[in-house]
């Protein structure tokens, strides 16, 4: 059995990433994707409302790094990459 190439594994991360924006954005949050690294850390960008969220710690392990976990078990961790601007 092959193991899949690195860029098919940020394919289905960008894909993890699709199916929660929508909740981060039914209270006014986004969150892209930014970077995965070659040792698989995630890094995002949050918007909007999740920028400086006293929430978006939760948001991040119990949300988002958990799904991407799951998705992917290669995944060690996800880090937000914090930017104050709203999504444009």
């Amino acid at each position: 059995m092959s193991t899949p190439k690195h860029t098919e594994l940020i394919e289905i991360i960008r894909k993890e990433l699709e199916l929660i924006r929508p909740y981060l954005q039914a209270d006014d949050g986004d969150v892209t994707l930014e970077e995965v690294t070659e040792d698989f850390v995630v890094k995002v960008k949050l918007w909007g409302a999740c920028c400086g969220c006293s929430m978006s710690p939760m948001t991040m392990r119990a949300g988002i790094e958990e799904a991407m976990k799951k998705a992917v078990p290669q995944v060690k961790e996800v880090v937000a990459v914090n930017d104050s601007r709203k999504h444009e």
